[in-house]
């Protein structure tokens, strides 16, 4: 089952991200985590960037508002999709939700 938890400033998704891929693409679930193919490799950061690019574009989310806060050395990372303000709506987190789970049907 795919790793999701809701906290105070946002949503958490773990992520498992496979460098040096020949395009990027949300390639399923891998374990309890999405994974992600991702043509950068893991040099200097150059993945990282790249996932919170990507990640932007699939869920159609500001850069600063996706974190990884832990795993920035791993192929293994829990992201944070940050609400925009302090109470966040039910409705926002439940679209989050929608879209986290639309992206791997």
């Amino acid at each position: 089952m795919l790793s999701v938890q809701e906290n105070p400033n946002g949503i958490t998704l773990k992520v498992f991200i496979q460098p040096r891929a020949s395009k990027n693409m949300i390639a399923g679930i891998y374990g309890d985590a999405l994974k992600i193919k991702l043509t950068a490799p893991p040099v200097d950061g150059a993945a990282n960037k790249m996932c919170i690019k990507y990640l932007s574009k699939c869920f159609k989310l500001p850069k600063s508002s996706i974190e990884i806060i832990s795993g920035q050395n791993s192929r293994t990372k829990l992201v944070l999709f940050r609400y925009k303000d302090d109470k966040p709506s039910r409705t926002k987190q439940e679209r989050l939700k929608l879209l986290i789970e639309s992206l791997i049907h």
